[in-house]
């Protein structure tokens, strides 16, 4: 696998409006299963992928608060929507509506996540980005990443209340097209 993460070379890819994006993880959020889409909007092959944990196609755009709230949402056994911008191994990046649930087995543990993404509306990304820009500004005042994942995660919830929403309804405002 790679060693350092690939430089983001400003290059937008996409995909179809009718594919959609799979993976799988095991609990600790290492790549289980990834479908095809995935392997080519990401340019991993899937041998690179399958083990590594899924924060490979992390980019430094994407705010750590909004992946606090993730593992927050789904440990706690709930299904969690998010725009996510990803960045792909050759340094493009994509912009995705995720939709991420806790995978679980006839005994009902949970034995890992599943993610299906779609392409997100545009205006959706750029309604979302200047919220992201805000609370990406607000983590890099902290050198500790979890610090800095924990003020993202407060300042968004903060900037919701100001609106008189939560994350779930803002997120799902924006995907229908609403905002």
């Amino acid at each position: 696998m790679q060693t350092t993460a690939p430089r983001p070379t400003g290059v937008e890819r996409s995909f179809g409006g009718d594919e959609v994006i799979v993976t799988k993880t095991d609990l600790k959020g290492r790549i289980t299963y990834a479908n095809e889409v995935f392997c080519r909007v990401s340019a991993f092959d899937e041998s690179q992928m399958l083990g590594e944990p899924h924060n490979i196609i992390r980019h430094p755009d994407m705010p750590r608060g909004v992946f606090r709230l993730l593992w927050n949402t789904i440990k706690d056994r709930r299904e969690m929507f998010a725009f996510v911008v990803n960045l792909a191994h050759d340094g493009a990046h994509y912009w995705v509506l995720a939709h991420i649930t806790p995978s679980v087995d006839a005994n009902g543990q949970v034995v890992g996540y599943h993610s299906n993404r779609r392409l997100p509306l545009p205006q959706a990304v750029r309604a979302i980005k200047p919220v992201y820009d805000t609370m990406l500004a607000t983590e890099r005042r902290h050198s500790n990443a979890n610090e800095a994942a924990q003020a993202g995660c407060d300042l968004l919830s903060a900037m919701l209340a100001e609106r008189g929403t939560d994350y779930d309804r803002f997120v799902w405002s924006l995907a229908m097209g609403d905002q």
